[in-house]
């Protein structure tokens, strides 16, 4: 990552990361000092399991879009394209990055949002009757389609919607540019699966133990 990188996260995700770690810690502290016999022991077991994975899927997520490539750092991987490797940038349920080689990538970062589509498009269909009432001589402001909107910007688009354009749009600039040239590189994050093995393993034989 460097300092002229655009950086996207989930806002959402990140919240509730934390209020997940919070109550975590509240109650996994709380096992550990008061806890008799073999609380504690299942207690940190369960920390070990529930906090890394928890990390991995609300707070680790992003993607860092940067002059040469674009990487991906999604719950247990991170991925590095160089922009001349990507074939796609595609937009369906989920938004993900497809490699020249046929690879796909899901962007954890940037989720679909089908309300923030169906409300942009309920946006979009308000600016346009109130474009065509203006067309026609009408009062806009103050109307039945509420506030006049600026009938001069482009489409509304979902916020996910949108960094999609703005990737897609990086590439289209950058794919031919020799430094955006490379391989595909793959990064599995031992430091997130290893604690969380451990602690599922422990979990696993205090279980049996009984």
């Amino acid at each position: 990552m460097t300092t002229n990188d655009r950086i996207y996260r989930s806002p959402m995700a990140l919240v509730g990361g934390v209020l997940l770690l919070a109550l975590a810690g509240w109650l996994g502290i709380d096992a550990l000092i008061r806890g008799e016999g073999r609380t504690p022991w299942l207690a940190l077991a369960a920390l070990l399991t529930f906090v890394p994975l928890v990390v991995a899927y609300t707070l680790r997520p992003a993607v860092f879009a940067g002059e040469d490539r674009l990487r991906v750092r999604n719950p247990l991987r991170d991925v590095t394209l160089p922009w001349g490797e990507i074939a796609s940038l595609r937009s369906g349920y989920t938004n993900e990055v497809v490699a020249n080689s046929g690879d796909k990538f899901q962007l954890w970062a940037v989720p679909v949002s089908l309300r923030g589509r169906k409300r942009a498009a309920r946006r979009q269909q308000r600016r346009d009757a109130q474009a065509a009432a203006a067309k026609a001589g009408k009062r806009v402001r103050g109307s039945a389609f509420g506030p006049a909107a600026d009938l001069d910007e482009g489409p509304l688009r979902d916020e996910g919607d949108k960094i999609m354009d703005e990737l897609r749009a990086m590439r289209e600039a950058r794919e031919k540019a020799k430094t955006s040239q490379g391989e595909v590189t793959v990064r599995w994050a031992y430091e997130i699966i290893a604690p969380a093995v451990v602690g599922a393993v422990l979990l696993a034989v205090l279980s049996a133990l009984g």
